[in-house]
């Protein structure tokens, strides 16, 4: 006879458990996140990648097209043993450099070192932002803080998409992410802030061994209808490195 593994059956239990706790649309939007982190890499691959680096062109654009700012930026992550972060760009000929060690933030400007607390801690959630952007749709499910809803196969402005909505939470701007519903990549995602709305759509992506990263990204200004106002931000990604 074949000696059963209680451990596994236990694990097994488990996980049926806590998914059957869950209500249908939320399991749905679980599924789907599922779906599209298997389309863009796999969950066993990003669990053992231990660093991330890749450069990030970001293009700031004023209403009547004309452009506002243009930035370059070099951004290295390690995700294991433990997290850490380095930003770094030259902006008006002086070298900016925003790092966290895994303890502590420091941002230096032209090598000087920026002690304000406030805007120290604001350029710190700039950069978890950076990788929260950067590991979707993984980051989806990593999130304790949030909750997915499945909210179906819908027309927006990017095109007939299925969408998830997610909940970060009272006071919480209200965030969309869409999939293409053949493929499952994310396509997209939207947002309504307290001043605004925007829809940010995923043009092209970068192949980086098994897995698919963001390649070329364009923000809009949308109105209340999920209709496109004019461009506000073009951001291109590339020279991706990865340390599993």
């Amino acid at each position: 006879m074949k000696r059963v593994n209680f451990y596994f059956l236990f694990l097994v239990f488990v996980g049926m458990t806590w998914f059957s706790c869950h209500p249908a649309e939320e399991r749905k939007a679980i599924s789907l996140v599922e779906k599209s982190i298997a389309a863009h890499g796999g969950q066993s691959e990003w669990d053992v990648l231990e660093a991330i680096h890749f450069s990030k062109k970001t293009s700031l654009f004023a209403e009547d097209g004309s452009l506002e700012e243009e930035l370059d930026q070099q951004i290295e992550f390690q995700l294991k043993p433990q997290y850490s972060g380095k930003m770094s760009w030259i902006k008006d000929s002086i070298a900016h450099v925003l790092e966290f060690d895994g303890k502590k933030i420091r941002y230096k400007m032209a090598g000087n070192q920026i002690q304000n607390s406030d805007f120290l801690a604001s350029k710190k959630k700039e950069l978890d932002a950076a990788l929260y952007v950067v590991g979707m749709p993984w980051k989806l499910l990593e999130d304790q803080s949030a909750k997915l809803i499945y909210k179906g196969i819908r027309d927006t402005a990017l095109g007939e998409v299925e969408v998830i909505e997610v909940d970060y939470g009272p006071g919480a701007d209200r965030w969309w992410y869409y999939f293409d519903a053949e493929s499952h990549l994310m396509v997209g995602n939207e947002v309504q802030l307290e001043d605004h709305r925007s829809v940010i759509e995923n043009l092209d992506f970068n192949q980086v061994d098994d897995f698919v990263f963001y390649g070329e990204r364009k923000s809009y200004r949308v109105d209340s209808l999920g209709q496109k106002l004019y461009l506000r931000a073009a951001y291109q990604y590339g020279d991706y490195k990865l340390i599993p």
